[in-house]
């Protein structure tokens, strides 16, 4: 495959309910599902052989055992699928530094250029799956094109097992058929906008003119035209930093217990500061999020002065907006959780201006981390936390 650009997007198929059919011959071919056994639990993850039955991620696990009843279901062992992601990911920087992961089971590779050490991007894609199965046990599906878009249906086209590859010469006609709902950026009610103008296909977009499409759908006709050709510039992006690092947990029955939801928030925030730290990161913007037993959702958020990866200091803030939020306006809740945003690196406090408190802090938040590293997580936190689950 001759190309200017050479993008791969690859796909582990099922991901963590493949991992629970490769661990477990008793679920090997069988329908399994991923997730809580809770009345208020959902599917992480659907075998091919409970999609077969309508199952899906997001689906609520309780539907999801109604249309398949003879489903295993599994918890999520999120240390495991971490492990075997990382596994993942280092096949495919083995054939290029350029790889930008998108998930724990999926991620870009940008091949332009590797011809003389792999050989043509074609062969090289194949080779890349190959070396998945034989690195980690799992399948995965590929698409190679030109572009991140393509490159990305084509990846979810054929799937599982699956390597699509579209040369440049038949690019429209690869994408004409295609439903305009797979378009990106294209949800339920923009899918609804764009069927009422007469584009029910991409096939609709490519034989319109730009202007035309313009008109009738605004700036994000514009760009679904330029897509329904093929035509996406965007880089791949290596290491892109995460926007936010958060956890939640939805309750098996709504509570107003405010001291074990302080608990659970302390758990929480331990949990995300861990992660925190352990990617080098510190954080501006603290948010604390509450869903009421009606499905209102609220959020309250601080902006710290500096970034910190303090965990005394995230705490702090966390308890505070969740303690404001008890002072006005309580009720009983059905999901709580809290995120970290403004990400940045972590800077050094070092030298005269040092705040000797503050280094204190730090240096028992690294003492702890270090015996994390090597006695799990559970083994040391703080008193009254409830809920830590890792990451």
């Amino acid at each position: 495959m001759n190309l200017f650009r050479a993008i791969v997007h690859v796909d582990l198929d099922a991901f963590f309910a493949s991992v629970e059919q490769m661990d477990d011959a008793k679920c090997a071919g069988r329908p399994v599902l991923v997730g809580g056994n809770g009345r208020r639990s959902v599917v992480a993850a659907a075998s091919y052989e409970a999609r077969a039955f309508g199952c899906r991620s997001a689906m609520p696990m309780m539907e999801a055992v109604r249309r398949c009843p003879q489903a295993i279901v599994r918890p999520v062992r999120m240390k495991r699928y971490q492990e075997l992601s990382g596994r993942f990911m280092q096949v495919l920087r083995n054939y290029s530094p350029l790889v930008e992961p998108l998930s724990l089971d999926e991620a870009f590779v940008d091949l332009t250029g590797t011809e003389r050490l792999f050989g043509a991007p074609s062969d090289t894609v194949v080779a890349i799956v190959d070396r998945v199965r034989s690195e980690t046990g799992l399948t995965c599906s590929a698409g190679l094109a030109q572009s991140k878009f393509v490159a990305k249906i084509a990846s979810d086209l054929r799937k599982p097992r699956a390597v699509v590859i579209v040369q440049p010469h038949e690019l429209e006609a690869f994408l004409a058929p295609l439903d305009i709902g797979r378009m990106w950026g294209v949800g339920p009610v923009a899918e609804a906008h764009f069927r009422a103008r007469g584009y029910a296909t991409f096939a609709d977009l490519q034989h319109a003119s730009e202007e035309r499409v313009t008109a009738d759908l605004g700036a994000s006709g514009r760009d679904a035209w330029l897509l329904a050709r093929g035509i996406d510039s965007r880089e791949v992006e290596p290491e892109r930093p995460p926007k936010s690092i958060g956890q939640e947990e939805t309750f098996e029955h709504d509570t107003l217990d405010l001291e074990r939801l302080r608990q659970i928030l302390l758990g929480q925030t331990e949990a995300v500061e861990i992660r925190l730290r352990r990617r080098g990161l510190a954080a501006r913007t603290v948010t604390v999020k509450l869903r009421c037993a009606n499905f209102r959702t609220v959020t309250r958020q601080a902006t710290l002065p500096v970034a910190t990866d303090i965990g005394s200091e995230l705490w702090l803030c966390a308890r505070g907006l969740f303690d404001k939020w008890c002072a006005k306006e309580a009720e009983p809740l059905r999901l709580l959780g809290m995120s970290l945003g403004g990400l940045e690196k972590r800077q050094e406090n070092l030298g005269l201006f040092s705040d000797p408190a503050v280094d204190r802090q730090r240096r028992l938040d690294g003492a702890a981390d270090a015996v994390r590293k090597r006695f799990g997580d559970d083994a040391v936190g703080r008193a009254g936390a409830r809920g830590r689950r890792g990451e």
